[in-house]
């Protein structure tokens, strides 16, 4: 565990004072980039811009990125003997530099999802007008089509959808949640955030350097025929992937190790479970598919031959969904997380079978690494079919004892419908269908009708889509007091879940329809008897880019000028409730021990008040 140094007092900020650490990042970066490009391209008397420099300009860049925003004095230094000499900042000044609170690198994490999912969703917008008639009229090529698709699938994977509930809600409330001050290694997730940028940063320009043909999921032997941007994806995957890799220590260890007295496993809250488990599935399955990129990476630049002609070119498909699809987990297990926290406080009814939950968690950390062949049917020999469908027909099971626990909570419950609630509801309403929709796709004899085609689009949008994002919208509207000390505006938020709901149904359901009438997913043209299909989904799919518009605009005006928010608006009893909106430094006045069931609110239980004053230890 390590020990922070004093910052140097805090000051005030000028506007290029808050923003000069950034600045200084961004110059190190590119000078890094210009560095290793230039040597190499002096080495081999070449062009600046090759694979293999590019490569080493990548490394370079990232480094002079970390060690710039201000790694290297808080941190690197140190190691010397060197007094630190950085001051971490105060007020925004604090999110545009290197810094070792949990909650400031929570921030970062989620504005950075927030952003990459917008470009990652123009991404998609551009895909959908080129969809609107049969024929290749808006792209330039089909070429320049698949690149749109595989930036959008990279970027929304692994930059939204692992980032978002993970990095934001995991960094800020994890600590807060157990009652914890801090997490155990304060520099190590500092620099966690810092290495997403660079991992966006790579795909999003893969373009300049022939695009992502090969789509998100890069299968070999595709990718020895693709363009340089290749290269691009197997960086930003590996950048992407250690900054998941840092957090998940982090996550682990807080709540191994620092939970607050009294919090036992059996009273731990269920986004401390959901978290937990995982981070575990990081920690397990994150170096499988880091050593995947490696190993596409040097096959460019040597070449190895790893999954080449010379070597094993289907071993890729393995090694990619051994993580790829746990990671599917790794995505909805926290937003199945969302659901049980707030599914209780809004329902003003105890937390209906909590050991089943815990079932739940483990029963899907246990199952989940043991479905990935069912991506990779037809790939499959013959004796691995059976096995893997069984698997995965069993991992439902698990999988409904969340349905179980949600549905025994708001039975009878006094249920508030408040913005919060209404995005929990549409989230189980929406992954219900992804997963009945999985049922077809994970049985082999109905897989092969249906693989590669806009069915499993549609399942798997409802799944991620309908099942995470709309659970990271439920989270946001329901912590937004709590990080901001401000209250958004509860009309338009419950327009925008409204309008979201509606627009996503209305653009993903039709995909089930037209992928079982023949249309084919990563295609740029089509027969035309699927037109109408498509010019419904296209414009059902602008309302549904729009309406995130609506949440966007609620928060950043609240922020800016809403309401005061009460510590505790919701009268929730889990421990981040228990301190104020937003939390001081070092999040509790007093370490708080807990005495209380979290998930009691029967008859004659505490009120949340009464339990503020329960905190006995002074802080640090």
């Amino acid at each position: 565990m390590t020990t922070k140094p004093q910052s140097p007092p805090a000051q005030g900020y000028s506007f290029f004072g808050t923003i000069a650490p950034m600045l200084r990042a961004l110059i190190w970066g590119v000078t890094g980039l210009f560095l290793g490009t230039g040597l190499i391209a002096l080495f081999q008397r070449g062009p600046l811009f090759t694979e293999i420099s590019v490569t080493v300009g990548f490394v370079f860049a990232m480094l002079g990125w970390v060690l710039g925003g201000g790694a290297w004095e808080h941190w690197v230094r140190p190691w010397f003997g060197y007094p630190s000499t950085w001051d971490e900042g105060t007020g925004t000044a604090r999110y545009w530099r290197y810094n070792t609170d949990h909650k400031v690198i929570g921030i970062q994490y989620l504005v950075t999802a927030g952003v990459s999912f917008g470009f990652a969703g123009l991404a998609a917008m551009l895909m959908r007008i080129e969809l609107l008639t049969p024929m290749l009229d808006f792209f330039r090529s089909a070429q320049d089509y698949n690149t749109a698709v595989g930036v959008h699938g990279s970027l929304m994977i692994f930059a939204v959808a692992v980032v978002a509930i993970v990095g934001g809600f995991g960094n800020y409330f994890v600590p807060l949640v157990v009652g914890a001050e801090d997490m155990p290694f304060p520099y190590v997730n500092g620099i966690s955030w810092w290495f997403v940028i660079p991992g966006v940063l790579a795909i999003a320009l893969s373009p300049l350097m022939g695009g992502l043909q090969a789509g998100w999921t890069a299968y070999a032997p595709l990718t020895a025929q693709a363009p340089s941007g290749q290269i691009l994806y197997y960086l930003g995957i590996f950048s992407l992937g250690l900054s998941s890799l840092l957090t998940a220590v982090n996550v682990v260890g807080t709540i191994l190790y620092m939970r607050a007295p009294g919090m036992t496993f059996g009273k731990m809250p269920m986004f401390a479970w959901g978290m937990l488990v995982t981070s575990v599935l990081n920690l397990l399955w994150l170096p499988v598919v880091t050593v995947a990129m490696i190993m596409g990476l040097t096959d460019r630049l040597i070449p190895t031959s790893f999954f080449g002609a010379d070597g094993l070119p289907l071993v890729w498909q393995d090694l990619f969904w051994l993580f790829g699809h746990p990671e599917v987990y790794i995505i909805i297990l926290p937003a199945w997380a969302i659901w049980l926290e707030i599914a209780p406080v809004m329902s003003r009814k105890s937390l209906f079978g909590y050991g089943w939950a815990v079932a739940g968690y483990l029963g899907v950390m246990l199952l989940s690494s043991f479905v990935w062949v069912h991506h990779m049917f037809t790939a499959s020999a013959s004796e691995r079919i059976i096995p893997f469908m069984t698997t995965t027909e069993l991992i439902s099971i698990p999988t409904g004892l969340f349905y179980l626990v949600i549905l025994g909570t708001i039975w009878r419950g006094r249920m508030r419908l408040n913005t919060p609630m209404l995005f929990v509801l549409f989230s189980v309403f929406n992954f219900l269908f992804g997963g009945l929709t999985g049922v077809f796709v994970s049985d082999a004899p109905a897989n092969f009708m249906l693989q590669d085609t806009y069915f499993v689009v549609g399942h798997f949008h409802y799944t991620i889509v309908g099942g995470m994002v709309f659970a990271w919208f439920a989270g946001l509207h329901y912590w937004f007091p709590k990080f901001t000390g401000r209250m958004y505006n509860e009309f338009w938020g419950k327009v925008s879940a409204w309008l979201m709901v509606i627009g996503f149904n209305m653009l993903f359901f039709p995909m089930y329809i037209s992928g079982i009438l023949g249309m084919n997913r990563r295609v740029a043209e089509y027969l035309p008897y699927l037109s109408d299909l498509n010019l419904w989904t296209s414009i059902w799919g602008f309302i549904f880019g729009i309406s995130f518009f609506i949440p966007l605009i609620n928060f950043v005006v609240s922020w800016l000028n809403g309401p005061k928010a009460p510590a505790n608006p919701w009268g929730a009893k889990t421990l981040e409730w228990q301190t104020s909106s937003p939390p001081p430094q070092h999040n509790f006045e007093k370490e708080p021990v807990l005495t209380w069931d979290i998930y009691e609110y029967g008859e004659g239980s505490p009120s949340p008040e009464s339990l503020l004053a329960t905190t006995t230890k002074g802080a640090k």
